[in-house]
């Protein structure tokens, strides 16, 4: 019984591996690229990395397991965010079909900064 989940996990996580690969090759562009490989290839191992638990079934294995998708859970976004915001920046065109790009205008390109729009603290105050 034991190989079946075993199994099941790893086809799984398998099958959305492969999903991250195909999004890798069918997406326009980096963003939607990023998106992809994030989310099903974190999935896809995380459900690859229980099916290892579910077979081995010792303590050290299991709190390696444990471990491991939660390093993959907390580093891939930050990974992908920085990966996505190094390419915005260098100029990596955006697919011709975006609908909103919120910063454009925003980035100085002389010092590198990313400007952000006042909020309610930051405004001054009406001396009606």
């Amino acid at each position: 019984m034991i190989e079946f989940v075993t199994g099941f996990f790893l086809i799984v996580g398998a099958g959305f591996m492969l999903v991250a690969g195909l999004g890798v090759w069918r997406m326009p562009d980096l963003l939607t690229r990023m998106h992809a490989t994030t989310k099903a290839g974190v999935l896809g191992a995380g459900l690859m990395l229980v099916g290892v638990g579910v077979y081995f079934w010792e303590v050290n294995v299991l709190v390696r397991v444990i471990a491991v998708i939660g390093f993959l859970m907390l580093t891939a976004p930050v990974a992908a965010h920085m990966i996505g915001r190094a390419g915005y920046f260098v100029g990596v065109p955006l697919w011709e079909h975006t609908l909103k790009d919120e910063l454009k205008g925003q980035y100085d390109e002389n010092t590198h900064t990313l400007a952000s729009p006042p909020t309610a603290a930051q405004q001054p105050k009406d001396e009606g």
